[in-house]
């Protein structure tokens, strides 16, 4: 009795047409949107901002020197989404080595550089889409205030709104890349909150105003004092705020966003998938 051995057969796939990009960032898309944590993060940052246009609008019932612009709403609202929602960017990645999806996602699209800028182009337009809410209840906001019979001005500065936009892609960003560097979601997020709140606030703020280099050397390190460098917006001090031109601006995203989306990405293309 012989036992006939076939030559195993291989799979030519090369004429398969790849998943297209617009698929996959509508997948990656709501993938941050369409689970537990996601959901819940969305509604907890709306009812944050709501309660925070619920106080303002209270203030300026009962207090007639306060007053607030459009720009002004845009400014606080949008600052109340930095808080929460880069979250999601940072888990838009994670959750794919925490919960050992990442396996099936590379099988599906086996080009990492492809998944990669389709979660990026996704994070990008969840930054985008918090700023619409914030100016949607803005807007309503500034509305009531207009309805109550207080004179309220309606400008809106295009520069502020261009920062804002800018502020708000290069934080959700930065989680992004953090997200990519470290792989961990707890990791990451103490590191992006570390950059995004404590050393603004507290580091950088004391060697602003304590050292007398420090106007002259903060605003290259941190992204938030950069723009404000570039505005002539610094706070002032006794020796004068410097005009540093557009130099701490590149130098704050090369440090904050460009490395860590490079280091980041070399790291995804290099870890083994388990």
């Amino acid at each position: 009795m012989s036992t006939v051995i076939s030559e195993p057969r291989a799979l030519d796939v090369s004429s398969t047409p790849q998943v297209p990009f617009v698929r996959l960032v509508r997948v990656e898309t709501r993938k941050m949107v369409d689970t537990r944590a996601g959901r819940w993060l969305l509604g907890i940052t709306t009812g944050v901002l709501l309660v925070a246009a619920g106080i303002v609008i209270t203030i300026s019932l009962f207090d007639d020197a306060f007053s607030m612009t459009l720009s002004d709403w845009q400014s606080v609202l949008t600052f109340l989404t930095t808080l929460l929602l880069p979250t999601l960017a940072i888990m838009s990645v994670t959750q794919e080595w925490s919960q050992r999806t990442a396996l099936v996602t590379f099988s599906l699209e086996p080009h990492r550089p492809r998944v990669i800028l389709a979660k990026l182009v996704a994070v990008a337009i969840l930054a985008v889409m918090t700023l619409a809410l914030a100016a949607v209840i803005a807007v309503a906001g500034h509305a009531i205030l207009a309805a109550t019979g207080d004179g309220v001005s309606w400008a809106l500065d295009g520069s502020d709104l261009a920062w804002t936009l800018y502020l708000q892609l290069v934080y959700f960003l930065m989680a992004f890349g953090l997200a990519m560097v470290f792989l961990s979601t707890p990791g990451a997020i103490v590191v992006y909150y570390v950059v995004a709140l404590i050393l603004p606030q507290i580091v950088y703020g004391m060697i602003y105003f304590l050292l007398s280099w420090g106007p002259d050397v903060v605003p290259w390190l941190d992204l938030s004092y950069a723009v404000a460098a570039f505005r002539g917006e610094l706070p002032e001090v006794e020796s004068g705020t410097p005009d540093l031109g557009v130099g701490p601006i590149v130098s704050s995203l090369v440090l904050w966003v460009v490395l860590p989306l490079v280091i980041g990405m070399r790291r995804v293309l290099r870890t083994e998938l388990k």
